[in-house]
């Protein structure tokens, strides 16, 4: 049983997809691998992590004054469920008790505070200490199935025109056409997703 389950997850982190998913960073797929985790959550992290860091060079080129964590939006996506590690009937069912679950896993796992706390605020983009970086990882766990958040959308906008002084207008179509773009690749996201089971 661990073999069948090991050769899912290593494919699910391994296999290359079309179109083409990056991997996810070293540490996050040596962290899977010791959690056995399930392949179809290994997909996940894997379809979200590449769309945030077409996010994060987005970000990168188009605001290069901005102090924007490029690694830890990267680090974010690729870690947002972990928590489902330990709650796996959220991988298919409604629920939050990934949410905090997964900050505490990747803390005793040794990763820093400000690394594992968007496993807990991947979901709660509202609160008033929300960052730039919160908002990028919150949108990327959208966009990469096409799903449009309009109120998370508007504080993203809201924030990176405050931030660079930039009309909210000009930063809403900039990202929409972002956003669209990315959207565009969705299906074959969630087939690659869907490839894997959820309980191996």
């Amino acid at each position: 049983m661990t073999a069948i389950r090991s050769d899912a997850l290593s494919r699910a982190l391994d296999t290359p997809a079309e179109p083409s998913l990056r991997p996810l960073p070293p540490e996050v797929a040596e962290l899977l691998r010791s959690l056995e985790a399930p392949a179809r959550l290994a997909a996940h992290l894997r379809a979200v992590h590449d769309v945030a860091v077409e996010r994060a060079d987005w970000v990168e080129d188009r605001y290069p004054g901005l102090a924007v964590g490029r690694d830890a939006v990267i680090f974010g996506a690729a870690t947002h469920d972990v928590g489902k590690t330990l709650h796996p009937g959220e991988l298919s069912g409604p629920g939050s008790a990934h949410e905090a679950a997964g900050r505490d896993l990747l803390l005793d796992h040794g990763f820093a505070p400000g690394l594992a706390r968007f496993a807990a605020t991947h979901a709660t983009w509202d609160g008033p200490a929300v960052t730039i970086e919160d908002l990028l990882v919150s949108t990327a766990d959208k966009v990469w199935k096409d799903k449009r958040v309009p109120d998370l959308e508007d504080r993203l906008v809201q924030a990176l025109a405050a931030a660079t002084g930039r009309e909210p207008w000009e930063e809403y179509l900039a990202l929409d056409d972002l956003l669209t773009r990315l959207g565009a690749d969705a299906a074959h996201r969630l087939a690659f997703q869907a490839a894997f089971p959820i309980c191996q």
